[in-house]
């Protein structure tokens, strides 16, 4: 069931409301609709914070999220539901563990491992946020796609919940320019104002994360989605939180990918809050192939 007309930023919440199954769908259950714009598979930033969602609906609230790790097995049908069955592996005082399932009749499409930690205060540290330009100096993502709606078309009319402003030239416009570019670093932030629930900034974070973050794998190399050909799919996605995070302020998205072998490449990426905070970590690895032009 597709949620109720609306901006994009609007469907991203109802998707993130997931549905908590009856008695008879099992004690841990819930299901995610998908919003109306959606490529020809479930997105993975989509699947993956919904079911941080799902986790994250069965343990305390004074239960922070420390880790979750994401396998992706199979694709998902945008056309149908997705169906989340949550597995509690502990749950202690300071503690918890849950395996979030995806289902879609009755297909394993991913599985999630998250995990909850209360720590308390302790030693503090974080790298230095790379400095570059403020969000309000940037253009907006869609200036930045005018005269490429025929390169990149998946970009131009994908659901986008999310403001986007790239801090370096997106990977079409530096391929234009015949340049490369060893990493991208983009802000980013809610499309709206949100509801006062950290779980739902935290799972903002987590779709976000699964965007721009294999960008570097073939920025680096000097191509681009759209005037190359290259098929990419997501392997495994995982997210470690460090501290607090509020979606609906600018956050800094900063990724590059250390290495690419064996059709394989691997993305890492910092979230930093305004005032340099380390918010969030994240690393991605994917199938990622380049079929050069023959001439």
């Amino acid at each position: 069931m597709r949620p109720s007309a609306g901006t994009d930023f609007e469907e991203l919440l109802a998707i993130l409301d997931l549905r908590r199954g009856e008695a008879g769908d099992g004690p841990e259950t819930f299901f995610g609709s998908h919003p109306s714009k959606n490529p020809v598979r479930t997105f993975g930033g989509q699947m993956t914070a919904q079911a941080f969602v799902a986790g994250s609906r069965t343990v305390p609230a004074n239960l922070p999220p420390s880790a979750l790790s994401m396998h992706f097995i199979a694709g998902g049908d945008p056309a149908e539901d997705l169906e989340f069955t949550v597995v509690r592996l502990r749950d202690e005082r300071r503690f918890a563990n849950r395996r979030v399932d995806v289902t879609q009749n009755g297909v394993l499409l991913g599985t999630a491992l998250i995990s909850y930690l209360a720590g308390g205060r302790g030693l503090e540290h974080n790298i230095s946020a790379p400095e570059v330009p403020a969000p309000e100096d940037l253009p907006k993502i869609d200036e930045l796609l005018a005269g490429y709606e025929e390169t990149v078309p998946l970009f131009v009319n994908a659901s986008r919940p999310i403001e986007w402003r790239y801090t370096n030239d997106p990977a079409w416009i530096m391929r234009d320019k015949g340049a490369a570019l060893d990493h991208n670093r983009v802000w980013m932030t809610a499309e709206g104002p949100m509801p006062d629930d950290p779980v739902l900034h935290q799972a903002a974070l987590v779709y976000s994360s699964d965007t721009t973050i294999l960008d570097s794998i073939i920025t680096t190399h000097g191509l681009s989605w759209g005037h190359d050909r290259i098929f990419a799919v997501t392997i495994d996605h995982s997210v470690w939180f460090h501290r607090p995070v509020r979606f609906d302020e600018w956050v800094l998205y900063s990724t590059m990918s250390p290495v690419a072998a064996e059709s394989r490449g691997l993305g890492t990426g910092h979230f930093f809050d305004r005032s340099g905070l380390l918010l969030a970590t994240v690393v991605q690895e994917g199938i990622v192939k380049h079929f050069p032009s023959r001439k």
